[in-house]
């Protein structure tokens, strides 16, 4: 029997979470997190987590999930929504999957085989470290972190090396075990839809957000989890506001060139978001300038939906 999920997915500060929880109000049903920072507890401020009050009005999943310093993969997010979804669909729910991590959405709508893209930044810092340290360096690299696939791969093939630590990075886990787990999740329909914003518009809101942020503590949070005795070094910590904040209490920049930094990042990270979900043709995009309100976005899908 085909079970129906509904993605809601958008760049940074375009209202997903708004309409999500609106959504879920109508539809009597709980929301599934596809965001791979707000998964850690103690994050709060930095990433923009749902408030108390969203989060006891819906049961959200994937929120406050792991401490900072444990690990989480795509593989994993994979597994355990499915096992969420499966739950809700017995109990005759629509479950909501939203989210800004578009690796995490890839990999539940297609199998994990399908989801790793490429990231561009990182494979020019691969092929920047074999032009100036050679093929060797590469080799090595994926040694450290995948000796299995390193095993089988010819040091002159850079390209397959490369490759394989871009899967490495963008997954957490290694090529090998990336095709073994190939999946399909076609006795699910999921209707995607995608919130985006004229540009002016969305970073008005991403520089809104992080004035917030600063007004709410932020610098207090950060400097709250590295006196816990957390590593910046975390993997956790190493997302837009929570770097520059840590390089600010460093004494490395001034506070107002961390505001500065975070506010362009997130701008970047939102461009790289729409980049990534653009590719996606079976998204439904709403331009929410068009809406009133939130929630009328959320009457919009909830028609949607029941049109279906």
């Amino acid at each position: 029997m085909e079970r129906r999920t509904i993605i809601i997915v958008g760049p940074t500060c375009s209202g997903k979470t708004s309409v999500a929880l609106a959504l879920a109000l109508k539809l009597e049903t709980e929301i599934i997190s596809a965001d791979s920072r707000q998964i850690y507890k103690l994050l709060n401020i930095g990433t923009a987590k749902p408030s108390e009050y969203e989060l006891t009005t819906i049961m959200h999943h994937f929120i406050d999930y792991l401490n900072p310093d444990e690990n989480y993969n795509v593989s994993r997010f994979e597994k355990e929504a499915l096992i969420k979804i499966e739950l809700l669909s017995e109990q005759n729910k629509i479950p909501i999957v939203t989210g800004g991590s578009g690796l995490y959405i890839k990999a539940l709508v297609d199998g994990i085989v399908d989801a790793v893209d490429v990231d561009d930044d990182y494979r020019e810092e691969l092929i920047s470290i074999k032009n100036e340290k050679g093929i060797e360096e590469l080799y090595t690299m994926l040694q450290k972190v995948d000796p299995e696939s390193a095993r089988t791969m010819l040091p002159q093939n850079w390209k397959r090396i490369i490759r394989a630590l871009e899967v490495f990075k963008l997954s957490g886990i290694p090529i090998w075990q990336y095709h073994k787990e190939q999946t399909s999740n076609s006795d699910i329909k999921f209707l995607q839809f995608g919130l985006y914003l004229e540009r002016e518009i969305l970073y008005d809101n991403i520089n809104d957000r992080v004035d917030k942020m600063i007004e709410n503590g932020l610098v207090d949070e950060v400097n709250s989890l590295l006196e816990s005795g957390l590593s910046p070094n975390l993997n956790s910590l190493n997302t837009v506001g929570y770097k520059e904040i840590i390089s600010h209490l460093n004494k490395e920049i001034t506070l107002d060139r961390a505001v500065e930094l975070i506010k362009r990042n997130t701008r970047r990270y939102a461009k790289r978001q729409m980049t990534w979900f653009n590719k996606d043709k079976r998204i439904k995009w709403i331009n929410i300038s068009e809406y009133s309100t939130l929630e009328n976005v959320a009457d919009f899908i909830y028609y949607e939906i029941e049109n279906y």
